[in-house]
C-alpha cells in the first residue's frame, strides 16, 4: 500500500472512530464529509442546542506533532466559510454552533486514543 493510501486509511478509520464516539457521548450526527462552500467538514452534530462543527485530526505516532496541531489559521478559516455555507442551507434554528476538533491518535501497539476538544476555536481565530 501506498504512503497516500496509508494515510487516507488512517484518517477514515480516525473520522470512524470519533463518529462513533460522538454517538455514544449522545450527540446526534447531522452528517459526515459533508461540502459546503467548496469546504469539506469532517462531522456536523448536535447535541440539545449546540451545533458542532468538527474536524477530525489522526495521527499514528507523534514525529509530526499532535493531532491537533495541524489545525491551523487557514484550515480554521476554511471550516468557518464551510460553517457558514452550511448554516445558510440549513438555517441557525437556534442552535449555538461553535467549531471542535477532535485528536485520534494510535501508537505502535494498535491502542486508540481520542481527545475531543470542545469549542477549540472561534470563528474570529
Amino acid at each position: 500500500m501506498q504512503a497516500r493510501d496509508r494515510r487516507h486509511a488512517l484518517g477514515a478509520e480516525g473520522e470512524a472512530r470519533a463518529a462513533a464516539w460522538l454517538e455514544r457521548q449522545g450527540w446526534q450526527l447531522l452528517g459526515r464529509n459533508v461540502r459546503c462552500g467548496g469546504v469539506e467538514i469532517d462531522v456536523v452534530a448536535r447535541r440539545g442546542p449546540v451545533l458542532a462543527f468538527i474536524e477530525v485530526k489522526t495521527r499514528c505516532g507523534r514525529g509530526a506533532g499532535m493531532p491537533e496541531e495541524a489545525v491551523d489559521a487557514r484550515k480554521r478559516a476554511r471550516l468557518v466559510r464551510g460553517a457558514g455555507a452550511w448554516l445558510a442551507q440549513h438555517g441557525g434554528r437556534g442552535w449555538r454552533a461553535r467549531f471542535d476538533v477532535i485528536a485520534v491518535e494510535r501508537d505502535a501497539a494498535g491502542v486508540w486514543t481520542l481527545r475531543h476538544l470542545e469549542a477549540a476555536f472561534d470563528a474570529g481565530d
